[in-house]
């Protein structure tokens, strides 16, 4: 299987652009310090992300995105299409020529796998991520991080 940084990097920045929605619109910038994703990566996954429907973006002073639909209603799925990646466990992205045209030994448990994959993540909503303790111990030290550093850089 191969997901690449693209796609888990999506799924991080909306799961803490859920978590942090009770605050209104989340810049892009915050979300780069907490999960230190570089700015610019950011900004290319969003354009994608808007483009899909799944955020939108909120201009001007305290501006920044904000999640289109309630987080129940965003599966992880939906976040790696939105991104153009794909999870496929196969060597030949699905097409049977794994063997120089020919299908190999075990394609088709590659195959089998690839839709238990895509079920899971299916059935996985950004509301249900937020909900889990390992989540929500991890955000929380991140914002300790975040309250830290803007502490320790004031006058």
């Amino acid at each position: 299987m191969r997901l690449t940084t693209k796609g888990r990097y999506a799924v991080t920045a909306m799961l803490d652009l859920a978590l942090h929605a009770h605050n209104g619109p989340t810049s892009l910038s915050d979300i780069s310090q907490r999960q230190e994703i570089s700015l610019s990566y950011l900004e290319q996954l969003f354009a994608r992300l808007r483009r899909a429907g799944l955020v939108n973006s909120v201009r001007g002073p305290g501006g920044g995105y904000l999640l289109s639909q309630p987080a129940d209603e965003i599966s992880v799925s939906k976040v790696i299409d939105a991104v153009d990646e794909s999870v496929d466990a196969t060597r030949c992205q699905g097409l049977s020529d794994c063997q120089q045209g020919d299908t190999c030994l075990t394609h088709h448990l590659w195959c089998e796998l690839s839709v238990q994959i895509r079920h899971f993540l299916d059935d996985m909503t950004l509301a249900q991520l937020m909900l889990r303790p390992d989540v929500i111990r991890i955000a929380s030290r991140q914002k300790q991080r975040v309250e830290a550093g803007i502490l320790a850089s004031s006058p």
